[in-house]
């Protein structure tokens, strides 16, 4: 469909006697129409090359500079030559003088007095063609950018499936890597013979198994930036504990590549307001990726600092560095700079995405320098200082496995449809000395509550039947469990996931695979 033009259409009426022009312009009056007039060919000329004219209507006979005259200096012209033109005579119109008029590219030659319906219904035909080639020019001018943005667009959907297979052929890379190493630490176990072997599968596998969720929670949360759903708790606090928990979570890694770690706290009493454990994901995703991309007895730098009313946090490494061209891709979603050297180390490409989003939710902004390939890197996370400093909230008191672990032995209903998993947990609350019931759907954890009072009841939610929901708002009716803790354990661990459990009448909800630290201190709690 082509799209109609607003532009005016612009004639030009040329008559050295303004009672001509008046009477012209009385004529060709209508909506739309800009009639421009001059007296002289030099008038007309000036006037020509300031507008784009549809139509002129030449007076042949002027003083000074005739309209034949004028047609010539039109026709040199590259921007008039292709102006459209009647002459106007009240003189003689001969053939010669037509010849002429014609030669120098008049389209008409109109004798005066002049016909009015002739001539209105010329104009008329002048007016919508160039209305027409102008809708027509705007239609191509629209049909150019669509084609240039589908063109953009193509070229950006390309370059997201390049992205998308690069990221799944990752995914699949990094998922692999820890079930292989579980796998092998699962068959060294099965066949050890001495407990430092047992304790070596064992280690390995917590680790893989951390890993396995680390990457989880990394691809919910790109999930949940992609759908603008990530929520922050935020608190005024000091970040220097923060930061300390933050190095604590990577100082494995650091010790075992024998890197060297600088600290330094420059930031005084200055406060933020933050969620601490987003912060807490930002400062140790960094100090993790400076510690894979750095070669062995590398070199690491964390500072903090106080920059025009921002607190600075500063991450600078000797390791691999980045290339000039990729700096400023190195936030996007799936980008990854040139890591072969250090390919077994992994990465989805997924995390400075996910920390330049939580920055930017906390109001700040993060930066990356480096100077090339193999000179290091440095980040650089910004955050608004609170000028009006109430009391900091301090970090909460965790209590130690040893104290979860010596805790009051407990009651306990585990609920899984899964055999594996009831199994397992039964089996490590059990060796914890805690007394233990379980089932494997709804029907059978509602009997069990019968005859055994639970203190706790740990619950899948996707359980076949009555689901993890619909059981706790019925054990919440039973006397038995009307003050059992119920805990959620669940593989759904979206928001509106947490916020259901809740009204469903679970009074904690955990993410599998569990943090068993996280559940010991539960248990202990009571």
């Amino acid at each position: 469909m082509i799209t109609k033009s607003a532009n005016p259409v612009h004639f030009l009426l040329v008559d050295d006697l303004e009672s001509n022009l008046l009477a012209l312009e009385a004529l060709l009056r209508r909506d739309g129409l800009v009639l421009l007039k001059a007296r002289s060919g030099a008038d007309a000329l000036e006037l020509l090359l300031k507008y784009e004219v549809a139509l002129a209507l030449v007076d042949v006979q002027m003083p000074g500079m005739d309209g034949f005259e004028l047609a010539e200096l039109m026709r040199g012209s590259k921007r008039t030559r292709r102006v459209p033109f009647i002459f106007l005579t009240a003189g003689s119109a001969d053939w010669q003088r037509r010849f002429r008029g014609y030669e120098a590219g008049a389209v008409d030659f109109l004798h005066k007095p002049l016909e009015h319906e002739i001539l209105r219904s010329k104009a008329d035909v002048f007016f919508e063609l160039y209305r027409q080639r102008d809708e027509l020019r705007v239609a191509t001018e629209e049909n150019a950018r669509l084609l240039k943005e589908s063109q953009q667009y193509a070229s950006a959907l390309e370059e997201a499936g390049r992205r998308k297979d690069e990221f799944l052929a990752m995914l699949a890379h990094e998922l692999r890597n820890p079930l292989a190493a579980i796998s092998n630490a699962a068959q060294v176990s099965k066949r050890a013979t001495n407990r430092e072997h047992h304790e070596w599968a064992t280690q390995v596998i917590e680790g893989q198994v951390k890993n396995l969720s680390r990457l989880i929670d990394d691809l919910l949360d790109v999930s949940r930036i992609t759908r603008g759903t990530i929520q922050l708790k935020r608190q005024v606090l000091d970040v220097q504990p923060v930061i300390e928990h933050a190095i604590a979570s990577v100082m494995l890694l650091i010790q075992a590549r024998e890197h060297k770690l600088s600290v330094e706290f420059n930031h005084g009493n200055a406060l933020v307001d933050v969620d601490p454990t987003r912060l807490e994901q930002i400062v140790a995703n960094l100090l993790n990726n400076a510690a894979k991309y750095s070669e062995d007895q590398g070199r690491i730098q964390l500072s903090t600092a106080i920059q025009n009313e921002e607190l600075v946090i500063t991450i600078r490494d000797t390791g691999l560095g980045i290339a000039p061209e990729q700096l400023p891709k190195m936030f996007e979603l799936f980008v990854q700079g040139n890591r072969s050297v250090a390919r077994s180390e992994g990465g989805l490409g997924i995390g400075l995405t996910i920390v330049r989003r939580l920055v930017e939710m906390h109001g700040g902004s993060i930066t990356a320098e480096s100077k090339g390939s193999g000179q290091g890197s440095t980040f650089k996370v910004r955050l608004p200082v609170v000028r009006d400093t109430p009391n900091p909230v301090m970090p909460s008191h965790t209590l130690t496995p040893k104290q979860t672990e010596d805790a009051a032995k407990a009651r306990i209903l585990v609920v899984d449809d899964n055999l594996d998993t009831v199994r397992g947990l039964a089996r490590l609350l059990a060796f914890l000395g805690h007394e233990v019931q379980s089932a494997q759907d709804g029907t059978e954890a509602l009997a069990i509550v019968e005859h055994f009072t639970p203190d706790f009841i740990l619950m899948d939610i996707g359980l076949p039947g009555m689901d993890g929901y619909e059981v706790a708002g019925t054990l919440r009716e039973r006397d038995s469990c009307k003050d059992s803790v119920i805990v959620a354990i669940s593989g759904y661990g979206q928001e509106s996931d947490l916020k259901r459990s809740r009204e469903a009448g679970f009074d904690y909800h955990l993410v599998k695979p569990v943090d068993h630290e996280t559940l010991l201190t539960i248990l202990a709690g009571n």
